[in-house]
């Protein structure tokens, strides 16, 4: 063996761990001969070292463990047994002498036995191991577990044994169960683990222990086993309330994780054993003790946390027995559900303002997710409890609002609010009978307090839905949400709110219209809300403005953005600095919010002779101005043009009102083109672009914007080019709007592009330098570029022609992408534009192909000219089935990357 002689500890951890590396990884390089003197020698050593230094015994143990696990069970059938003698306190004779150099000190040879019992099943765990191997290997230990067992427990029973030798007999067993082995033949050892968590010195390892080896699924094939392990959990429930009465949180802790590894571990099994049933419902009750455990989590307690899936395991279990079983279940277990509501809901009270504002912001954040999964499990609770948890709050709600001295307390009404969100806002509340009751008790409150009118502002927005039902029940709330939302510390709560019900209820809103844009406007002007909900707030009346009969919604739309035209009017007179910069950004972004919801669509109703507004469903994400296309570019496939042809052929007199409406706007739209243009010129902003492109998809159809648009289209296209020439990599936010801009215009007024002022092949190389970005949303953006742009070449010469001439570009750098240029993930927006060119020019994309990919070496070194040859017929052969292209050229890109048959072609 190595000379560990060297009384260095460092050096001779050395030894040991170099000497378990040997053993482990290159045990066929030592002759059969050795093994015999090797474990002698390991033995020995062990003994001399179970002093210490612990690092080394440690090392020496994991050598031992893992020679062991290469010679059982043929050439070492007992292992264990021999452990443990050649640990027996000894004469000094035949081991080689080992006895004589050994200290003889029986505590410290014990620690080493258990040490080196316990590193046993570890190294079999952590070891790198064949299935068979693996098998054999759990079978021979498992079997030595007949020796480990009784030795354990005769040492955790022996008024002798030390704490430290406790301590260690429970971290052996940890182990141990760590195998699976059979809780039948155990179960007395874990009984005897109860009895160390009366000691404070053994509890925390004693929990760990028992919770290890409670938790084992295996363990409910001995039933037998769990039912006598019952009355000690149970007994641990006067232990349990005297922590949580002395604050004693890691105590309270510590049993709250016994207690809910048994109940949620074995809920099914134990449940099934009927004659024991109130000793599982003891348990239940003990579990729901620990939820609502004295304090405040998480300052005062952090136990109640542990036990919230349980309850989901419980409801799911009972749930699944058959009908007549489960009414049985339920008639014990209903009432338990309806305490925890309450439990729940005194737990998701806030302290006093005073305390609350004495707690870290990482304590506040950690409440802030515990009542997420308070709120989580009150509606899971809801499909046991069903209709009758509502009315049960509603009614609690009732009697606290009507009797002034409760309702002085807010956390009350705040918490039962917070009952009915939680349910209301997945849950369809709209058969509930007590939803008008709600409705009716609201207003009553008093929102004063921050955090009650919080709550109350996102209770009214869960019930949005139900509202846009019961328009009627509108007048008596929304008086609370503009009265919430002139309070910039209510920002978030109260614009969110207003704007789920302007998109819900935008049918029924006319009434209050008047109300809600004055007081928005208001708080526009005054800068109550950060921009972000300024975003929100725009977005919300876009849908207001939406809902309004048609020939009211110009009026208001301008008196609405007359201000903020002012605004950037004067803005944009003087000189550029980073302060005007933001407000410019800021505006053009609340503008483009603001039209992102706007659907002045137009159509007949033929069913009742009658027009009216059609709205298509519009987008609703939280900020707009980076938020990339809206409705109108999300869906290519639906004909959503206001004021087109087809339309104003049907609607007839009514659509001469849009019209007039229209013109009336003219002067806006004119104003605004020649401020978008002015600021866009000096500081060339991707908000700028997305409001022009929200302008062209309103009022390019109409012949008396159709100039100030196009001018403008064509001052900005100019602006841009010029950044494309200077390098356009640090503007992926540019290259995205400007792209999609012209996926606009193209769909939308395509005569555009007859226009001498664009230069139509500059643009196709804004394109193709957009499709080589690595950012997602501009390569998305330049595809959808071409699929609009490339169907028009048949059409418009001017654009066949820069087709003709530059395709093979675009097909050369498209399949330069695909080959390695681009990240794996955007694949299928270039398949997208390979279908495009495939229906619009087949002939053209064949030769290209042909052509390009006959350079040696490209798109990639991996790939032949064979499976290039493949690649290009596969592809032309198909014209219209594009999940078929995405696949064909997500193959190819895997051959090009080298990825084919690495596993990476099934994702």
């Amino acid at each position: 063996g190595p000379d560990i002689h060297l009384d260095l500890p460092e050096v001779q951890f050395f030894g040991a761990s170099t000497l378990h590396t040997k053993i482990s990884r290159h045990w066929s390089d030592l002759p059969t001969d050795q093994h015999e003197g090797l474990r002698a020698q390991l033995l020995s050593h062990i003994l001399r070292f179970s002093s210490g230094p612990k690092m080394v015994l440690t090392r020496l143990c994991v050598a031992l463990a893992s020679m062991a696990l290469n010679l059982i069970p043929q050439a070492w059938p007992q292992p264990v047994a021999d452990m443990v003698r050649a640990f027996q306190p000894q004469k000094p004779d035949s081991e080689g002498g080992a006895g004589a150099e050994a200290s003889q000190d029986p505590h410290a040879h014990c620690l080493a036995l258990l040490e080196l019992l316990t590193v046993l099943p570890e190294e079999f765990q952590s070891g790198r191991l064949v299935q068979a191997r693996r098998a054999q290997l759990r079978e021979a230990l498992a079997g030595e577990w007949a020796v480990v067992c009784p030795m354990l427990r005769q040492l955790l029973q022996s008024q002798d044994s030390s704490n430290q030798v406790k301590d260690k007999v429970l971290r052996c067993l940890s182990s141990w169960v760590g195998l699976d082995v059979p809780l039948g033949e155990s179960h007395e050892l874990v009984q005897d683990c109860f009895a160390a968590l009366s000691n404070p010195e053994l509890f925390d390892t004693a929990v760990e222990t028992i919770v290890t080896a409670i938790s084992q699924p295996d363990c409910q094939r001995y039933i037998d086993a769990l039912v006598n392990l019952m009355p000690l959990v149970l007994g641990l429930h006067d232990q349990l309330k005297t922590a949580a009465q002395d604050g004693d949180m890691e105590t309270s802790h510590g049993i709250c994780r016994i207690a809910v590894a048994m109940g949620e571990t074995h809920s099914r099994v134990l449940l099934e054993q009927v004659d024991h049933w109130q000793e599982y419902l003891a348990l239940v009750n003990m579990i729901l003790y620990c939820t609502g455990i004295p304090g405040h989590y998480p300052v005062s307690e952090t136990t109640s946390s542990l036990t919230l899936t349980f309850w989901y395991t419980l409801q799911d279990d009972i749930l699944s027995f058959e009908e007549e079983k489960q009414a049985v279940y339920l008639q014990v277990y209903r009432p338990v559900y309806f305490q925890l509501v309450d439990v729940l809901l005194h737990k998701s009270h806030y302290p006093s303002q005073e305390e609350y504002t004495s707690w870290s912001t990482d304590d506040k954040e950690q409440f802030r997710i515990y009542r997420v999964d308070i709120s989580d499990t009150l509606m899971y609770v809801y499909e046991m409890l069903g209709a009758e948890l509502l009315s049960n709050l509603y009614d609690r709600l009732g009697r606290q609002l009507m009797d002034p001295q409760q309702s002085a307390v807010w956390q009350d009404t705040e918490a039962l609010l917070f009952g009915f969100q939680s349910i209301a806002e997945t849950i369809d509340v709209n058969y509930s009978d007590v939803i008008p009751g709600l409705i009716g008790l609201i207003p009553r409150i008093n929102i004063s307090n921050v955090m009650l009118a919080d709550t109350v502002m996102y209770t009214i927005g869960s019930l949005a839905e139900w509202l846009a039902d019961h328009p009627v029940m509108l007048g008596g709330i929304l008086p609370m949400v503009l009265q919430g939302l002139v309070k910039a510390e209510l920002s978030v709560s109260s614009v969110s709110t207003l704007k789920r019900i302007c998109r819900e209820c935008r049918h029924d809103l006319a009434p209050y219209a008047q109300d809600i844009l004055t007081v928005s406007q208001d708080v526009l002007l005054k800068e109550i809300h950060k921009s972000s909900q300024c975003m929100w707030l725009m977005q919300a009346l876009g849908f207001l403005l939406s809902g309004l009969p048609v020939d009211e919604i110009l009026g208001r739309l301008h008196s609405l953005i007359t201000p903020h035209v002012q605004r950037l009017d004067t803005l944009a007179q003087h000189e550029l600095n980073p302060t005007n910069k933001q407000s410019i950004v800021h505006i053009l972004g609340m503008m483009s919010s603001l039209f992102t919801t706007l659907d002045i669509n137009v159509q007949a109703d033929s069913s009742e002779g009658a027009a009216s507004p059609r709205l298509t469903p519009s987008q609703t994400t939280q900020n707009p101005v980076s938020s990339g296309p809206s409705s109108i570019t999300q869906n290519p496939h639906k004909n959503c043009m206001p004021w087109n042809t087809g339309t104003v052929a049907v609607c007839g007199v009514f659509d001469k009102s849009v019209r007039t409406l229209l013109h009336d706007f003219g002067p806006m739209v004119a104003q605004l083109s020649e401020m978008l243009g002015q600021i866009y010129s000096a500081f060339p902003q991707a908000s700028a672009l997305d409001l022009a492109r929200q302008m062209v998809h309103i009022f390019a159809g109409d012949e008396h914007h159709i100039s100030d648009i196009r001018g403008l289209i064509e001052v900005l296209t100019s602006a841009t080019l010029t950044i494309f020439q200077q390098g356009p990599r640090d503007h992926p936010d540019i290259a995205e709007s400007f792209m999609h801009l012209h996926a606009q215009i193209l769909k939308r007024k395509p005569d555009m592009y007859l226009s001498d002022q664009l230069d139509i092949k500059a643009l196709f190389y804004c394109g193709i330098l957009s499709l080589k970005f690595p950012e997602t949303p501009t390569v998305k953006a330049a595809s959808l570029f071409f699929t609009e742009l490339l169907p028009r070449c048949k059409d418009m010469p001017s654009l066949g022609e820069v087709l003709q001439g530059d395709g093979k570009l675009l097909t050369e750098t498209i399949l330069q992408a695909v080959g390695g240029g681009s990240p794996r993930s955007l694949t299928e927006y270039f398949s997208e534009v390979l279908l495009s060119l495939n229906r619009h020019c087949p002939a053209l994309l064949s030769q290209w192909l042909r052509e390009t990919l006959q350079t040696p070496g490209f798109p990639s070194a991996q790939v032949s000219t064979e499976q290039k040859h493949t690649f290009s017929q596969q592809l032309l052969r198909e014209q219209t089935n594009k999940r078929r292209v995405k696949e064909i050229v997500k193959e190819f890109s895997l051959l090009c990357r080298g990825l084919q048959g690495s596993g990476y072609s099934d994702y």
